[in-house]
This record gives structure tokens, C-alpha cells and sequence, in this order.
């Protein structure tokens, strides 16, 4: 057999999937059985853009307004496409416990608000983590046929395994330090409310970002602000300094409590950047990320 193909006709509520997910990884816990491979499924979306909607995400994330969007914009369109595949009946895991440890996306070249765009999603092979399997959730974004856009997020399956596991260090993963040796000389404030505000420009509704309750149902204090927040931050910061086509590859190393305050540093190295997020008493980073130039209007093929 080969990849099923489902064709959305309009962009899914994410928040029946998160409720559904967790419900069934709830009923899993009880009786002991889930799927044991990953579907052979594309989930494909063809959208516009709201630029309204592209002006709320970056007020939140520091970006300032223009025609030309960011590479997390994209993978905020395509995030729901991920929830479709983790959240389906034959998914192994329930999206309630699994964590977004790298992140990397390829903007292969500019692309405007007023761009129709063509999204997929679809699973990579597992590998093998210390911790568990790492599921890769690869998207794809197309003007007409030409591939402007490239993402892989790795979520990390605590505890778990899968038949047929890559090793870790498979060409294409996210090969990041936990921490970086760079000053950190700005400081950023985090309201409590940071969550509540990303996830009403981001669709991402998951209860621990979104309230203090929602945390400490999963083990943390209080609400934690969602990772690609910080990704896109740190975007925002070094963007206008940033060549047309960029690859950027994140490490989250550690959850941002809400409220807070963070301090970021980066630092140019010829081709690249290398820029660390860290609490402002210096201790581990909460995120590490390097961006480099990328080939301008390639082929599809591996980020």
C-alpha cells in the first residue's frame, strides 16, 4: 500500500483534536495496548494567508509588520496539519505526552502575506533517543510547485519505543549543544499571560501554556510559555540581519516559566548565528538555535 493522502478542505479546530487525543491517551493507560507503528499518511491543506491574523502573531512575537513573513509564520499554518496526524485513532501516542525538543525550518526563499500556499504534513521514520523515540513531523510549504518552505519538529516519546528505530544522529536531525558559551546582554520580561496571548495568534491551546492549573497538571509550578514563542523571538531579534533564504535549528532545553524574565545573547560567526536563551541567574539554557544561509529556490528534498 501506499502514503494515504487526506486533502483538508479548510483549516482544522485544533482544540477537539487536543481534548480527543488526551482522552484516548487516557483510556490507554488503563488497558495497556496502543498502535505500535507510525501511519503512512500525508495530511495536505492549500490556504491564503490572513493578514490580520499575521499581524497579531507578530505583535506577540516581536516582529514588526510587513509583506514578507517569517519562516515560524509558516510552520504556525502548518501546526495544525501535525495535530491531525498525532491526534488520529491509529497515532501511538497521545499528544498530552510527548514534548517538542528541536525544531528546524529552511525558508528557501522570501514569501509574501498575499502568497496562496500549499502545506503538508507527514511522519518521519522514529529514532532512537536516551529518553524514549523521537517522532519527526515533517511539513512542506508550496507555492504552485515550487517548495519555499521546510520544517521538521521532533517530539520526544518518553519511555516509549517503536519497531524499526533510526539511531539519533540520522542525517537531517537537529544537532544542537544544550547550552552556548555567548553573552547574554538583553533581557526579556514574560507576562503571566503570554501563553493565553500566543495561543490566540498560534492555535495552540494546550492548558499548560495557557493557565497556572494547566501546568501544574503536568508536573510544573505554573503555566509554561510554548516553545515556538521563543523560537519565533529569537527570529525576531536576528531577522532583520538574516539573508533571504535561511535554515534555522532550535534546541528547547528547558521550559520557560510564566511570568518571567529571560535573557538572550547572540553571536555572528561568518556564515552563521548562534544565539542562547537563558535565565537571567545564568543557569541551563532554555534554548540554543543556530540559523545559517540557505540555497535560494531549491528542489524539494531533506532541510
Amino acid at each position: 500500500m501506499g502514503t494515504e493522502r487526506v486533502v483538508l478542505d479548510a483549516t482544522p479546530n485544533m482544540a477537539p483534536m487536543l481534548a480527543t487525543s488526551m482522552a484516548r491517551g487516557a483510556v490507554r493507560k488503563v488497558v495497556g495496548r496502543r498502535p505500535t507503528t507510525l501511519p503512512d499518511r500525508e495530511v495536505v491543506l492549500e490556504t491564503a494567508q490572513d493578514a490580520s491574523r499575521l499581524a497579531a502573531y507578530a505583535h506577540v512575537c516581536g516582529f514588526g509588520v510587513r509583506d514578507r513573513v517569517p519562516a515560524t509564520w509558516i510552520h504556525v499554518l502548518a501546526f495544525p496539519l501535525q495535530m491531525v496526524l498525532m491526534s488520529a485513532p491509529d497515532s501511538p501516542f497521545a499528544l498530552a505526552g510527548i514534548v517538542h525538543v528541536t525544531n528546524s525550518m529552511t525558508l528557501h526563499r522570501p514569501v509574501t502575506v498575499g502568497e496562496r500556499l500549499r502545506l503538508t504534513s507527514s511522519y518521519g521514520p522514529p529514532r532512537e533517543h536516551r529518553r524514549g523515540v523521537l517522532i519527526d513531523l515533517i511539513g512542506e510549504a508550496y507555492v504552485g510547485d515550487e517548495l519555499v518552505w521546510r520544517g521538521v519538529s521532533a517530539y520526544l516519546a518518553r519511555g516509549a519505543t517503536l519497531p524499526g528505530m533510526l539511531s539519533e544522529d540520522q542525517p537531517g536531525g537537529v544537532h544542537l549543544p544544550s547550552d552556548a558559551e555567548i553573552d547574554t546582554d538583553s533581557v526579556w520580561r514574560l507576562p503571566a499571560n503570554l501563553g493565553r496571548q500566543y495561543s490566540a495568534v498560534s492555535g495552540d491551546l494546550n492548558p499548560i501554556h495557557t493557565s497556572a492549573l494547566g501546568g501544574k497538571a503536568f508536573g510544573f509550578p505554573r503555566a509554561i510559555v510554548q516553545g515556538m514563542w521563543t523560537h519565533a523571538r529569537v527570529l525576531a531579534a536576528l531577522e532583520p540581519r538574516l539573508p533571504d533564504a535561511y535554515r534555522m535549528d532550535v534546541r528547547f532545553t528547558k521550559p520557560i516559566l510564566l511570568p518571567s524574565s529571560v535573557r538572550f545573547g547572540a553571536r555572528h560567526d561568518g556564515d552563521h548565528w548562534t544565539a542562547v536563551v537563558r535565565p537571567r541567574s545564568g543557569e541551563k539554557a532554555h534554548l540554543v538555535a543556530t540559523i545559517t544561509r540557505a540555497v535560494s529556490g531549491r528542489s524539494p528534498g531533506p532541510s
